[in-house]
């Protein structure tokens, strides 16, 4: 049985918060990784190709989750996080394709 990591409900995703998330050159990799993934990814630093110890990839997934831009779920020892490209793209049209583009 997996459960969902704290993470903010689509309508107190904040603007600023996500652009703020978005700003590190890190998570915008990481960003880009996931948005080219339909299924969630592991949390484990490897499965990115950013240079990076565990201990830093957890805070850069805290502040991505935190920001309503993924969410992350728990399954057993796992972690897998995935985009939550719906939630922002209701909340904000538009705005991953710009970033991301």
């Amino acid at each position: 049985m997996s459960r969902t990591l704290p993470q903010p409900d689509r309508d107190d995703i904040d603007l600023v918060t996500v652009l703020r998330a978005l700003a590190d050159p890190v998570r915008l990799e990481i960003l880009r990784e996931l948005a080219a993934q339909q299924e969630p990814h592991p949390c484990s630093a490897d499965a990115y190709d950013v240079d990076v110890k565990a201990a830093t990839m957890s805070h850069h997934w805290r502040v991505l989750r935190e920001a309503g831009v993924t969410t992350t779920f728990v399954d057993g020892r796992r972690r897998w996080v995935g985009l939550r490209r719906e939630d922002v793209e209701k909340r904000f049209p538009g705005l991953l394709d710009s970033v991301l583009g």
